[in-house]
């Protein structure tokens, strides 16, 4: 009897955590468009500026990054943890960019160890 309680407030638990990351999950499916560079170690102008002008993302459901950031990402992939406060998006040759995010219906912040972006849903 001990046992089955157990059993079903891990599974309960167990619930409640999927449902919270795919609500994050499913906010950040979408394009976004960055908005904002706020550097933390030195950056050229050009360099904040090639980010903001170029600086896109798309999510996709099934795991997938496209966009530019600080390169080109043309097939990369994403994970979203700590219920969608940490971000991990890899290149196509899977060198991962983890930042802490916050994620609301229309603005997306990356914070990196090298800068903060702000994205804005398009």
């Amino acid at each position: 009897m001990r046992n089955s309680k157990l059993f079903t407030i891990v599974i309960a638990i167990a619930v409640v955590l999927l449902v919270s990351c795919t609500g994050k999950r499913n906010k950040l499916i979408n394009s976004w468009k960055v908005t904002a560079v706020e550097p933390k170690m030195t950056l050229s102008d050009s360099a904040k500026n090639a980010i903001i002008t170029n600086g896109m993302l798309t999510f996709t459901k099934d795991g997938h990054v496209t966009g530019y950031l600080f390169s080109e990402i043309t097939d990369g992939t994403y994970a979203l943890t700590k219920g969608g406060k940490s971000l991990v998006i890899k290149d196509e040759v899977g060198t991962p960019y983890p930042c802490e995010s916050t994620i609301t219906n229309d603005k997306l912040v990356l914070d990196t160890k090298e800068m903060k972006l702000t994205l804005k849903k398009i």
